[in-house]
């Protein structure tokens, strides 16, 4: 397992849209052994795998309940809305306010091809939708209403829009 270099914005890979997995193999068990390794040195909810500068369709998400690891993952429900503050591990120190759902289903493939579903809720849901957005080339930014100051974060007294 190795701590991999997070990409920063800037770098075109984030704007890509990543391939299907089609190999689960030994490389993709240590892409997701890398990926959690790195989401937990970052202190982050989500990494998806342009975010290490890799073209397939991998992400960790960690609202902290635990790693789940989603491959080929898809949005097949969405109920409610919650609106709040979100930041990203390639937008070190930048946050802005993103309407999300407030529960969100995915459909995924674990490590060795196999499909499942899961629910998250509340930080799972945004972190869900923030890193399938990653893997389509989608960043955070192109969904804020505004970003927020330094001030607005340290006292958590925003408006929400």
């Amino acid at each position: 397992m190795a701590i991999r270099n997070i990409v920063q914005f800037g770098d075109n890979v984030l704007n890509k849209e990543c391939r299907p997995v089609e190999k689960f193999d030994a490389k993709l068990a240590e892409l997701l052994e890398d990926m959690k390794e790195t989401l937990a040195d970052a202190n982050g909810a989500g990494l998806a795998a342009p975010q290490v500068g890799i073209l397939r369709q991998v992400c960790v998400v960690d609202a902290g309940d635990g790693p789940i690891e989603l491959v080929n993952p898809e949005i097949i429900a969405t109920e409610g809305e919650q609106n709040g503050a979100e930041g990203c591990l390639s937008y070190p120190g930048e946050y802005g306010l993103v309407k999300r759902p407030m529960k969100v289903t995915v459909r995924a493939q674990d490590r060795q091809g196999n499909w499942f579903e899961r629910t998250g809720e509340g930080l799972c849901a945004r972190a869900f939708c923030h890193e399938i957005d990653h893997l389509h080339g989608v960043l955070f930014t192109a969904k804020v209403s505004r970003m927020l100051t330094p001030e607005e974060l340290e006292t958590g007294e925003y408006e929400e829009d």
